[in-house]
């Protein structure tokens, strides 16, 4: 047998006790008497020359291929789509909760602070979360409360309910999101305790959110705490999305508004700014808005369905940014 021939028997050996026998480098290393680097680069060359072929049996391939898509057209660094045949609005909401809820249990490492936003795309993560057992981990909402109305999912109890599953600590934003005048804004602000809530929101490591339309259904006004002039105002200014305190036009682009001066909590500036943004989005009704958000940056990361991913590069497709 020639020199080739050895080194194929060799590689093949080297392959079959770690890819059948489940032994690991440094065990193949110590039974051969091969240096772990060496036994590294040999399974390295078995998968060059094709001695290994790894197939993968993935049901999840059409998913991926919208994740893949959106991901390249608008540059974040990943996308989950989740795909459930033939189900109606609750379920497929359910189960993009489910998907994010998976994604953060992965993503919060020890001693991370978390910014948490309002809304029920929140609430619904938050309720199917587990807990992973990280040490001193923390949740901070984001923008101020919406209300009694709102209370099931306002920042602040979507703070408390991620702090209770994961048995975390969490912080209080005790504000209202909308205040009458930017006088009373001022006043919030000037609370030491306030201000100290935000400044943590701003320091935050990674972020929850979720991209609302800008329609009366929008969590912001059905909270009673934006009015119809409010809506108007920022309808008339070409906003498409809302994020935080802020709105923004279908290029992603952030516009000034009367009420901005009323509002507590952070700015979609604020919030790209931190290292990790996952948002929560799904429905045809936030197309337009999810489209705004991806082309803004507001986000590295995106969960949805699938209805809605190929409804986003659709829209995308069909409304180019101006020339």
């Amino acid at each position: 047998m020639d020199a080739g021939q050895e080194k194929k028997r060799l590689l093949v050996k080297v392959s079959t006790l770690y890819y059948m026998d489940g032994l690991n480098q440094q065990e193949i290393a110590a039974r051969l008497g091969i240096s772990r680097p060496q036994i590294s680069r040999m399974l390295a060359a078995a998968k060059s020359e094709g001695i290994v072929q790894i197939n993968i049996r993935n049901p999840y391939s059409e998913e991926q291929a919208y994740e893949r898509a959106i991901a390249e057209t608008f540059g974040i660094h990943d996308v989950i789509v989740v795909h459930v045949e033939n189900a109606d609005r609750q379920v497929i909401d359910l189960h993009v909760a489910r998907a994010a809820s998976a994604l953060l249990e992965s993503a919060i490492k020890d001693r991370e602070v978390v910014g948490i936003m309002a809304g029920r795309a929140i609430a619904a993560v938050g309720s199917e979360i587990h807990f992973i057992g990280r040490k001193d981990v923390q949740f901070v909402p984001m923008i101020g409360g919406f209300g009694s109305d709102g209370g099931a999912w306002h920042a602040n109890s979507n703070a408390r309910v991620f702090a209770e599953r994961l048995k975390a600590r969490h912080l209080l934003l005790n504000a209202p999101a909308v205040v009458a005048s930017p006088t009373a804004r001022d006043f919030f602000l000037g609370e030491a305790e306030i201000a100290d809530v935000l400044n943590a929101a701003r320091k935050v490591t990674l972020a929850l959110v979720g991209i609302g339309q800008v329609s009366e259904q929008a969590t912001i006004v059905r909270s009673g705490y934006f009015s119809d002039v409010d809506l108007a105002d920022v309808r008339k200014k070409g906003a498409v999305s809302n994020i935080c305190t802020s709105f923004l036009n279908e290029n992603g682009e952030r516009i000034s508004y009367d009420a901005e001066r009323r509002m507590i909590g952070l700015t979609i500036d604020e919030i790209r700014a931190i290292p990790n943004v996952v948002a929560v989005a799904s429905g045809p009704e936030k197309v337009e808005a999810i489209v705004a958000a991806l082309r803004g940056k507001c986000m590295d990361v995106l969960v949805t369905d699938m209805d809605t991913a190929q409804q986003i590069l659709e829209w995308h497709r069909t409304h180019p940014y101006p020339s």
